[in-house]
């Protein structure tokens, strides 16, 4: 079953892009300390100082924006192959499609043109908000539909492969 969630504002991609562009001016003693604020350990004493570099720019991105999932993590960890984690993480990505308040979202019907609006609490259309999309398709059409397929937005399977669906005009 395809769900909907509602995402947190974007953080501020400056203040990230601010303190990996300072990472780039240290040396490998104050990568190392930066190492130890972040993963409250040692760095590896192997480790080159470019990879230390990737890792603490990675885990400073993580930490504004978010990691993995844990099951997209063991998703990785568990797959034979590369290629086999794909298509798995693609099969898993069509479960769950995350919007961010202010996205809007339009639909055609019947020649006339329906916009939702994503709210930190709901969906707001015509003045009301809603709590699924599924109710405001019910509004629209007067028949049950899946709210994340009437907008758009849940793949569908066609002879064993997800594909999208074409946003209606």
């Amino acid at each position: 079953m395809s769900r909907v969630k509602i995402g947190t504002a974007a953080p501020s991609r400056k203040a990230v892009e601010d303190e990996i562009a300072r990472l780039r001016g240290l040396d490998l003693m104050m990568l190392r300390r930066r190492w130890r604020t972040l993963f409250r350990r040692a760095a590896p004493d192997h480790l080159p100082r470019h990879l230390l570099f990737k890792m603490i720019a990675y885990r400073i991105q993580a930490n504004h924006f978010g990691d993995l999932e844990p099951k997209y993590q063991r998703l990785l960890d568990e797959a034979p192959t590369p290629e086999a984690a794909g298509r798995s993480a693609i099969d898993a990505s069509n479960t769950t499609t995350v919007l961010k308040p202010g996205t809007i979202l339009a639909r055609e019907w019947n020649g006339s043109m329906h916009r939702v609006t994503v709210m930190a609490d709901g969906f707001a259309w015509n003045g009301r908000t809603y709590e699924s999309l599924s109710k405001i398709a019910f509004v629209i059409t007067g028949t049950r539909w899946n709210g994340p397929r009437f907008f758009g937005l849940r793949a569908k399977k066609l002879n064993g492969s997800a594909k999208r669906e074409s946003r209606p005009s």
